[in-house]
């Protein structure tokens, strides 16, 4: 019963909600893993592991994830007596850094102020890709009319810009 109880409360009160299934595989994985480590003398891999228990690698390794401590962030990786080295410097995203969010919002910004056909032939030509002569055909104008509005829509963008 205590047992029981201890395992409610670590069940219930974990920072990551994880399904009791999910937490079951887990606790047999390791129990599997040390197993075989005693029996082979060597470290075991998931793929072995997965055998034994016969259900896929892909369900080991999330289990395994699953009940992983959370780490933070701010959690030094390294230090050497001078200043640590976070987590957080390691990570970077170069796709959207504050540059691109504010080029984004300008960008949306600068659309909204266009009138339906320009935004319908900025959209078609470089968010689908598509050549003027397509977007000619399209919208029911000649490639032409195509270049002149898309000049316009461009300039009158960087003028809201």
């Amino acid at each position: 019963m205590i047992i029981g109880e201890i395992r409610r409360y670590l069940r219930d009160y974990n920072t990551i909600r994880v399904s009791r299934s999910v937490r079951d595989l887990a606790y047999k994985v390791i129990a599997v893993r040390e197993k075989l480590s005693n029996e082979k003398q060597t470290e075991v891999t998931n793929e072995e592991i997965a055998k034994v228990l016969e259900v896929d690698k892909k369900d080991v390794d999330m289990a395994l994830d699953a009940i992983a401590d959370p780490v933070s962030i701010f959690d030094p990786v390294y230090h050497d007596g001078g200043d640590a080295v976070y987590l957080m410097d390691q990570i970077s995203d170069e796709k959207n850094t504050d540059e691109n969010w504010t080029e984004s919002i300008a960008l949306s910004e600068a659309m909204k102020r266009l009138g339906e056909r320009e935004k319908r032939i900025l959209k078609l030509r470089f968010f689908e890709g598509k050549t003027q002569m397509e977007v000619a055909e399209e919208v029911g104008i000649s490639q032409a009319q195509v270049s002149r509005l898309e000049k316009s829509a461009i300039d009158n963008m960087r003028r809201n810009i």
